[in-house]
């Protein structure tokens, strides 16, 4: 996948934050960047939708410091036994770990609100590209409380949750057979989850007006 150059900048400054630390909008200093696994928030939805399409391989894009088999996830299971998954994949460039193939669903958590806008569309593109099943994404729709080292916000593209079902449902139609559930935050901790869909839908529909 091709990013823009402001998109490289922007991922070197991520690298720095993974590496370095960043400080927050009310001056924190933050040493642990970028490591909690935010799809523990939402793991007993993500689980039901794995065991209704089968998932057993997993990749996570922009995975952070995410360790799928590390006990503690959910009681004493790893994230990895509490999903049932049989492998997990990872993608973080700003931690230079690299793992991407196809696998059955593909996870996205916090992640393409840092995405410099005008490569927004090229991401999805290619999360649709290495799922075979399901596509699985967290958006925040809210700032930051981290800061980029040069001090913008590192929230860098805030749109509304309608906003980023527009970008999912233009760029569906090119992968119709790959189901997505869509959570947006729009708070800490307060989320918009649209109804799994898929472009497959609307293509055997008998009529032309689609209710998602």
């Amino acid at each position: 996948m091709t990013i823009s150059d402001k998109g490289k900048r922007l991922l070197e400054l991520y690298a720095v934050m993974a590496k370095d630390g960043y400080r927050t909008v009310d001056n924190a200093w933050i040493q642990q960047a970028y490591n909690d696994m935010e799809i523990r928030a939402f793991r007993d939805a993500v689980k039901n939708v794995f065991q209704k399409f089968q998932v057993r391989t997993l990749l996570d894009y922009g995975c952070g410091g995410s360790n799928y088999e590390t006990a503690g996830f959910a009681g004493e299971q790893s994230a990895k036994e509490f999903f049932g998954l049989d492998q997990v994949y990872r993608f973080e460039p700003a931690r230079n770990i690299d793992e991407r193939q196809r696998a059955d669903a593909v996870v996205c958590f916090d992640v393409l609100e840092h995405i410099f806008v005008a490569d927004v569309g090229n991401t999805i593109r290619e999360l649709f590209s290495l799922a075979s099943r399901l596509l699985v994404v967290n958006v925040a729709c809210y700032s930051a409380r981290a800061q980029l080292p040069n001090g913008e916000n590192a929230h860098v593209t805030v749109r509304a949750p309608l906003w980023w079902k527009g970008m999912f449902d233009a760029i569906a139609v090119e992968f119709p057979e790959v189901s997505i559930l869509l959570i947006c935050s729009i708070g800490w901790r307060q989320a918009q989850a649209f109804d799994v869909w898929s472009a497959s839908e609307w293509l055997k529909s008998p009529t032309f007006v689609t209710s998602k």
